[in-house]
């Protein structure tokens, strides 16, 4: 390990497959990240399904409806689950441990990232898998398709540097987990998914709803799915606030961490 990490090699087999086998250790993943999005897909659409006879207009809800609850497996698998699993490691002292044996914390960094977003396509196959079996979805566009996952690999992305500053600022499993559990179901209200529906929002909440990107992916991106003409700007704007706030934080923890070193 250590005469690859001379050699300036971020990635390696050994190290990978420590770091997948700690994120499917971790059972939140699993309950919040394909369990729960799974679950909600199929007992939503079987409630709108009850109550619409239109063919077209029953596809049209289903699909909106799993393209929606799809955000739900970054929220956890990357925000939470990540969040928790690192401050818990950060809790036990286990990246100082890591670097007495050679091991770089941006080393063992950059596995876990990739460790996480393989996780998350597992998830989102099985989840893709369910939904084109139980439900009737709508066969994308191929620009459609290729948005959808440039917009949730961005959410992703977005969501992993909001959860590694969190936890690095908290650096305690239970605040760690509180907080992120609270934001967790905070994105899932105002972004629509818990039976309110933005239309049905205070306008007040409304505009705290406007800023997020998971509401322009629940409320709107059926749109983008069926190749219709989209305005993107405001989804965009939201991206570009949430990754503001994300690179702020990452920015007190950056310096939280070079104060400790001196």
């Amino acid at each position: 390990m250590q005469k690859e990490q001379k050699r300036g090699k971020w990635l390696s087999l050994q190290m990978l497959g420590f770091e997948f086998r700690k994120t499917i250790g971790n059972p939140y993943v699993h309950i919040f990240g394909v369990g729960m999005p799974v679950l909600m897909m199929i007992v939503i659409t079987r409630a709108v399904a009850g109550e619409m006879v239109d063919e077209a207009a029953l596809s049209m809800a289903e699909t909106s409806i799993f393209l929606g609850i799809g955000a739900l497996i970054p929220m956890a698998t990357i925000f939470m689950g990540y969040g928790i699993s690192n401050a818990q490691e950060l809790e036990k002292g286990i990246p100082q441990r890591m670097e007495l044996f050679g091991i770089r914390e941006s080393v063992s960094l950059c596995n876990r990232i990739l460790s996480e977003v393989i996780f998350m396509v597992i998830a989102f196959l099985i989840y893709f898998v369910a939904g084109y079996v139980l439900t009737d979805l709508k066969t994308p566009k191929p620009g459609g398709a290729v948005l959808y996952v440039i917009c949730i690999l961005g959410f992703s992305v977005i969501l992993f540097c909001l959860a590694h500053a969190i936890s690095s600022l908290l650096r305690k499993f239970s605040l760690t987990y509180c907080v992120t559990m609270l934001l967790y179901f905070v994105l899932m209200i105002l972004g629509g998914m818990m039976g309110i529906t933005y239309d049905n929002m205070p306008s007040g909440v409304q505009f705290i709803a406007d800023f997020l990107p998971v509401t322009y992916i629940n409320r709107d991106f059926y749109m983008v799915w069926n190749g219709e003409s989209y305005n993107f700007g405001p989804m965009l704007q939201s991206y570009l606030l949430m990754a503001a706030l994300a690179g702020i934080l990452m920015f007190f923890t950056v310096k939280r961490t070079a104060r400790k070193l001196h």
